[in-house]
C-alpha cells in the first residue's frame, strides 16, 4: 500500500508527522539492511528494497467557486488547480519550515494535502553517518553499489529552480524548488566543504573571503557566550566540536583552538539562539567557483538571507582605502553562470536589505547623512572571474565605464546571482582595501593597520543588519526572486 494514511482531510501537523513517520521508517529499514549484510553477506531483496523510497508530499487544490486571497505573502500561494508534489527528506529538521509553508494552503486555499510513498529510492550513503561499521572494514564501495540504491546524476539537478521543467497535464506541479535527492546531495555536500554538521547551519548566512572576518566572528560568538542575557547558545566549530554557554574562558579558547578549519575547504562558524535564528558565517575563499559552489548546496536550507562582507578594490578617485561599497547592482564577469543567468537578466537590489545595511552601517561608525556618503558609496560592483583582471586593462576600461562601477571583486556578483536564481534574500557590502587604478596598493605595515582597524566595524555592521533583518521576514522574501510559474514552497 503506497498511501501512508489513508485518505482523509489532514491537518498540517498530521502531514508532517506521517513524513516524519514515512521517512524514518525507510531509513531505519535501509540501515537495518546495510547492517546485516556488513555482518553476513547477505543483501537485500527487491520486496526489501521497496522500503528504501523517499516519502511523499502531495498537495491538491481544486477550487469550485472563486477565489479570494488578498495576501501579500511572495509564497505559498496557490495560482493554478491542480496537484502539486514533491519528495521529502528530513522532515523532522525541516519541520518548521513546511508547517509554515502547508497552513497558509489549508487556511486559504482550501487546499487537500496526502502522504504517499513515492518511486524514489534513498541512496544508501545520505543515510550513513561517520562510525557507522557497514561503512568501514571489509565491506567494499563497489558491493555495496552494486546491492543497495546509489546516488544517480540523472536525478539530481536544478530544474524546477531554472525554470527548465516541462509542464505536463497528466502530471503533478513541483511543489519545491528541490525534491529530496537533491537536498541529500547538497546535505552532505556541506559537511565536506564546511566541517560542521549541516544541522548546525544557521538561517542567517555572512559570507566572506578573509579568514580574519571569521576570527572576528569566533570572538563576537566568545563574548555572546559569556554574557548572561544573550540569546546565542552555541557555537559549532569545523571539526565537530562546540562551545556553548558557561563555558570557561580558558576552555572555550581551547575549544576554538584545537578546531581543525584548516582541513576543509570553506569553513563554516555556526552560532546558535534559542529561538533558531542564528548566524553562520563562512569563509568561502576566493573566486566565484567557490561562490557558485557553497550556495549550490546552502540554497537548500532555505535560509533567510546571505551577505557577502568582503575585501574590494575601489575604482573610484574619491574612494579612500577602508570605504564601504554598498552594491546596488553587479557587472558580472565571472562567466560561471552565463548559461543557467544569462547576463543580460538583471539581478536587482533587494529593497529590504539594502535599507538595512545602510541603517546598520549609520548605526556602526556613528555617521548620518553626508558623513556617510563620505565613508558608504553606493553603485555598480564588477564581479571578475579572473584575479589579474588588470592586466588586459585596455580590454575592460570601456566596460567598466560604461557599468558605471565604483569597486571591483571576484564573488559578489556571483553571490548576489544565486541568490536571485535560488531565491535566497541576497546583499552586499564591501570594503575597499586597494585601489587598482590609481596606484593604490596595500603595503605590510598599511595592510595590518588596515586589517586591525576596518575588519572589526565592518564585521559589526554585518552582525547589526541581521538584526534589523530579523524583524522584517515577511517582507524580506520579496516577489522580486519569484516567477510567474513559481513552485509554492518558499
Amino acid at each position: 500500500m503506497d498511501d501512508l494514511m489513508p485518505m482523509q482531510e489532514l491537518t498540517p501537523e498530521q502531514v508532517v508527522a506521517r513524513l516524519e513517520f514515512g521517512y524514518d521508517h525507510a531509513c531505519g529499514a535501509l540501515r537495518d539492511a546495510l547492517s546485516r549484510y556488513s555482518r553476513t553477506g547477505i543483501g537485500p531483496t527487491a520486496a526489501e528494497r521497496r522500503h528504501f523510497r523517499y516519502p511523499r508530499l502531495d498537495v491538491a487544490w481544486h477550487p469550485t467557486g472563486a477565489v479570494r486571497t488578498t495576501t501579500t505573502r511572495a509564497w505559498a500561494k496557490l495560482q493554478e488547480p491542480g496537484v502539486y508534489s514533491t519528495t521529502i527528506t528530513q522532515p523532522a529538521f525541516f519541520r518548521a519550515y513546511l508547517l509554515e509553508q502547508l497552513q497558509p494552503l489549508v487556511s486559504e486555499f482550501g487546499a487537500t494535502l496526502s502522504v504517499h510513498i513515492s518511486d524514489l529510492e534513498i541512496p544508501y550513503p545520505y543515510v550513513t553517518e561517520v562510525g557507522d561499521e557497514f561503512v568501514h572494514g571489509a565491506v567494499q564501495v563497489e558491493e555495496l553499489a552494486r546491492l543497495f540504491p546509489t546516488p544517480r546524476l540523472s536525478s539530481v539537478g536544478d530544474e524546477v529552480a531554472d525554470g527548465l521543467w516541462i509542464f505536463d497535464p497528466a502530471k503533478p506541479r513541483p511543489l519545491a524548488l528541490f525534491d529530496a535527492v537533491r537536498t541529500d546531495f547538497s546535505l552532505k555536500r556541506l559537511t565536506h566543504y564546511t566541517g560542521t554538521n549541516w544541522r548546525t547551519l544557521q538561517p542567517w548566512i555572512l559570507l566572506t573571503n578573509y579568514q580574519r572576518y571569521v576570527d572576528g566572528f569566533v570572538r563576537f560568538a566568545l563574548d555572546e557566550l559569556a554574557r548572561p542575557q544573550s540569546r546565542y547558545v552555541a557555537l559549532h566549530l569545523p571539526g565537530g566540536r562546540s562551545v556553548t554557554r558557561g563555558t570557561l574562558p580558558a576552555e572555550a579558547a581551547e575549544i576554538v583552538a584545537s578546531a581543525p578549519w584548516q582541513s576543509f575547504q570553506m569553513p563554516a562558524y555556526n552560532l546558535q539562539r534559542d529561538d533558531g535564528q542564528g548566524i553562520t558565517i563562512v569563509n568561502i575563499g576566493v573566486g566565484p567557483s567557490n561562490a557558485k559552489n557553497i550556495t549550490d548546496h546552502l540554497a537548500v536550507l532555505r535560509p533567510n538571507c546571505w551577505l557577502m562582507i568582503g575585501h574590494c578594490g575601489g575604482l573610484r578617485q574619491s574612494q579612500v582605502i577602508g570605504d564601504y561599497v554598498l552594491a546596488h547592482g553587479y557587472l558580472r564577469r565571472d562567466r560561471i553562470l552565463d548559461d543557467l543567468l544569462p547576463p543580460e537578466v538583471p539581478v536587482p537590489a533587494l529593497a529590504e536589505v539594502q535599507l538595512a545595511l545602510q541603517e546598520a552601517a549609520a548605526r556602526v561608525t556613528g555617521d548620518r547623512g553626508d558623513a556617510l556618503k563620505r565613508r558608504l558609496r553606493t553603485g555598480t560592483v564588477v564581479t571578475y572571474d579572473d584575479r589579474n583582471w588588470e592586466l588586459r586593462w585596455s580590454q575592460e576600461r570601456r566596460r567598466i565605464n560604461l557599468s558605471r562601477a565604483i569597486a571591483v571583486d571576484m564573488e559578489s556578483g556571483t553571490l548576489a546571482a544565486q541568490g536571485y536564481r535560488l531565491r535566497v534574500p541576497y546583499g552586499t557590502l564591501l570594503c575597499v582595501s586597494d585601489k587598482p587604478l590609481h596606484g593604490e596598493i596595500k603595503l605590510p605595515g598599511a595592510a595590518t593597520a588596515f586589517y586591525q582597524r576596518a575588519v572589526g566595524e565592518h564585521l559589526a555592521i554585518g552582525l547589526e543588519t541581521i538584526d534589523l533583518l530579523r524583524d522584517q521576514l515577511h517582507s524580506l522574501h520579496s516577489r522580486k526572486l519569484r516567477a510567474f510559474d513559481e513552485p509554492v514552497f518558499r
